[in-house]
């Protein structure tokens, strides 16, 4: 049997190492040219609970599970009781005999095999992919190349021989046939905005652990070094903002990661930045929420949060990217931006997009236009707030022979004193909204909007952030186009008008409960159609998808 594509579930407790497992999964599939995607859940348990990760491998790009599996990696009885649903007559079912007592297909016995093989209990996983390569027909020295390319080198040779006794252990069910593309790395989202945000001109990054963007802390502090960038933990959300800004008042380029709780602790810092003109980047992890909510899930429930943040009225630049490449790029650009018109930018996020994994090509990104910010000349009396056209004040910082550099919190004059003068108040309120409309201009020269399908479908679904690739395949079956704006402000309101030219029926989806993208568009007059919402803290499934949307374009 051989098959286009291949969905492979593997399940088991918090503190076995299903991730690591899923992303070694997708690492055999890369390797024989697939492109991949690795949906992970879990719970907020450090042991315990069950873990499971979604492994879905084809022959184009995709960013979205489906329910069914054709293979089931069990490595306890939840793995099999939870998922029945995922099983079809087509499933291939591998457990671990020593822990499931009901299972239907291969038994590993593993604690046998760890015995014998004097292997630690985590090379179970091993075990599981040598399984699953001799299943799919995936040849042994394809599988030990993954393993020496994911195995420190002091545990390798344990678990290649548990792999190899795994591989003995099952028969050749299906295969995956080599597809002779190139083997792409397989990274998650908070890998690929960590990067982005370095091409954007990165210098340092300061966060205070907070899923889902703990990991982009972690991925940037591992290779701090080698990216030429400084890494900082401070000891909490409210340090994390005011180092950032007094990093930019410094002249340094900063970004900082949280998720909703977090980003509550810095709106006071947010409002400060919009006041003092001072450029930073956030990275904003959404999870269900309120408070502590669902914390290791996932939501589209904080937009109308990050697009009103703060007190009083300042601009902002709000960019919410739906794959890898649109994570790089826009990482890359809310930076630049942030810099070239000092204005806060917030990259909104969420744990699908954010933890999920994803094959990735960097060279197939078309990068957007670098930009600098504006640096004062050195002639005449530095006026850190001077009025211009376009509203962006020359930069100077500290040090700098000739400048003295004022920033204020308070309304202020050009040179950053304290003013409560009409006139001087009046000016100030304006240089703010000329520098959003400028912002507002320049954005036009970039991709806003992304469609997808033909424009004279009849049919539109609108979404946004990382529900896209759901929708995109889901629209193939009602012959239906996709409308997915990028930036939701300032919002890119002629973009958004001419993508939405013969839309025909629309069905606006989001993974939250109140509608808030068609709340977004309806405070700019487009109608949003009808609502397609999920907000049980998981994604959409490509099928489930489909069935919800049978209701609309019916």
């Amino acid at each position: 049997m051989t098959m286009g594509e291949y969905s492979v579930l593997i399940g088991g407790k918090a503190g076995e190492g299903i991730n690591t497992a899923g992303l070694s999964i997708a690492a055999l599939f890369s390797r024989l040219g697939y492109r991949t995607y690795m949906y992970f859940d879990y719970p907020s348990l450090i042991r315990g609970g069950h873990n499971f990760a979604i492994i879905r491998a084809a022959g184009r790009s995709i960013g979205a599970h489906r329910t069914p599996v054709d293979v089931l990696l069990a490595f306890d009885q939840n793995s099999i009781d939870n998922h029945r649903q995922r099983i079809h007559d087509g499933t291939t079912v591998i457990y671990d005999a020593s822990q499931v007592t009901r299972g239907d297909g291969y038994g590993l016995p593993l604690d046998a095999i760890l015995k014998e093989e004097k292997a630690p209990p985590i090379t179970g996983n091993s075990a599981m992919l040598g399984a699953l390569a001799r299943v799919a027909g995936i040849g042994r020295e394809v599988l030990e190349d993954v393993l020496r390319e994911s195995v420190p080198a002091k545990h390798l040779d344990a678990n290649l021989r548990v792999a190899g006794r795994g591989y003995d252990a099952v028969d050749h069910v299906f295969s995956v046939e080599p597809l002779g593309a190139p083997a792409l790395p397989v990274l998650t989202g908070n890998e690929v905005t960590g990067l982005g945000l370095v091409h954007g001109g990165l210098e340092s990054y300061v966060a205070y652990p907070m899923t889902p963007t703990s990991n982009i802390l972690h991925y940037l502090a591992n290779h701090a070094e080698d990216l030429s960038i400084k890494v900082l933990h401070p000891e909490n959300e409210i340090s994390v903002i005011m180092m950032a800004l007094g990093l930019a008042y410094a002249g340094e380029k900063a970004a900082v990661g949280t998720s909703g709780g977090g980003f509550c602790l810095m709106t006071e810092g947010l409002s400060l930045a919009g006041m003092a003109e001072l450029p930073v980047t956030i990275v904003m992890g959404q999870r269900p929420g309120p408070s502590t909510g669902l914390p290791t899930y996932t939501s589209q429930t904080e937009l109308h949060f990050v697009l009103n943040a703060g007190q009083g009225e300042f601009p902002r630049l709000v960019v919410a990217p739906g794959d890898l490449d649109e994570t790089y790029a826009w990482s890359a650009t809310a930076l630049m931006l942030s810099w070239k018109y000092q204005v806060p930018s917030i990259i909104l996020t969420d744990k699908t997009l954010a933890e999920g994994a994803y094959s990735f090509d960097i060279n197939a990104v078309t990068p957007h236009p670098d930009r600098e910010p504006v640096l004062w000349e050195g002639e005449g009396e530095y006026r850190r707030y001077a009025r211009t056209e376009d509203g962006v004040s020359p930069l100077a910082f500290p040090g700098r022979e000739g400048a003295v550099v004022k920033v204020n919190s308070y309304a202020h004059d050009e040179a950053g004193f304290t003013t409560e003068e009409v006139e001087e108040t009046i000016r100030l309120r304006e240089k703010m909204l000329a520098k959003g409309e400028s912002l507002s201009r320049e954005l036009t020269a970039y991709p806003t909007v992304r469609t997808y399908g033909e424009r004279n479908a009849g049919k539109t679904i609108v979404c946004w952030g990382s529900e896209k690739w759901a929708c995109i395949e889901a629209a193939a079956k009602f012959g239906a186009r996709v409308v997915q704006p990028l930036v939701l402000a300032p919002f890119p309101v002629r973009a958004f008008k001419e993508a939405m030219i013969g839309a025909g029926r629309v069905a606006c989806v989001e993974n939250n409960a109140t509608g808030q993208l068609a709340r977004l568009l309806r405070q700019h007059g487009f109608d949003p159609g009808r609502s397609v919402l999920k907000y049980d803290g998981r994604p959409f499934a490509v099928d489930e998808l489909k069935a919800r949307l049978a209701e609309v374009f019916a």
